[in-house]
């Protein structure tokens, strides 16, 4: 008898874990978690699109990962120069180039940029509050684990969710002047 019940027991617990897995998979699989911390420290940056500077005593959370992409992948939606001078850096890491505010071009957080294998290809981002959609050309990452220094114009690391854009794809999705710069949108390979 005791063993029945420990027999049942066990089958019920499976069947438990297994429900709970089912249910939480989706948000398990999505999940990234930190690799790591970078110790801030304050400079002078370039703010032009309400960029964040590092400050001296935080700790940036360092990502290798982004969550896994799927037809609409939840993002941010980042405001970004990729012109020379802007608040971008450098020219873009898929290219060599600098682009226009006007142009429909992107950086990708690190897990999504993934070492350059979306550079030059293009994905549909969605607008979920007026239902515009836009293309838009990867040419950059938008670095989650290096950041606070010259080569990330004294920013922190990019957040593992974000999709930076240039002020062409924020027009497109219908956001324009002061309200571009943070916003929650969806993201899919096209």
């Amino acid at each position: 008898m005791k063993k029945i019940l420990i027999i049942a027991f066990v089958l019920m617990l499976s069947m438990t874990i297994a429900k709970c897995s089912k249910r939480d998979g989706e948000r398990i699989l999505a999940s990234c978690n930190p690799s790591g911390f970078l110790n801030g420290n304050s400079h002078k940056c370039n703010q032009e699109h309400d960029s964040d500077c590092c400050r001296s005593g935080v700790r940036y959370p360092q990502y290798k990962c982004s969550p896994r992409v799927k037809e609409k992948t939840p993002a941010t939606l980042t405001l970004n120069g990729f012109d020379r001078n802007e608040d971008g850096g450098g020219a873009a890491a898929c290219d060599g180039k600098f682009h226009k505010d006007s142009d429909l071009v992107v950086a990708l957080s690190t897990g999504w940029y993934a070492g350059g294998s979306r550079c030059n290809s293009f994905i549909k981002i969605g607008n979920p509050h007026n239902g515009r959609t836009v293309r838009a050309m990867v040419v950059d990452e938008c670095d989650s684990f290096s950041g606070c220094d010259n080569d990330h114009e004294h920013q922190p690391p990019c957040k593992n969710n974000i999709v930076d854009a240039s002020l062409g794809v924020w027009k497109a999705l219908g956001v324009h002047g002061k309200d571009a710069g943070l916003m929650s949108i969806t993201w899919s390979d096209a």
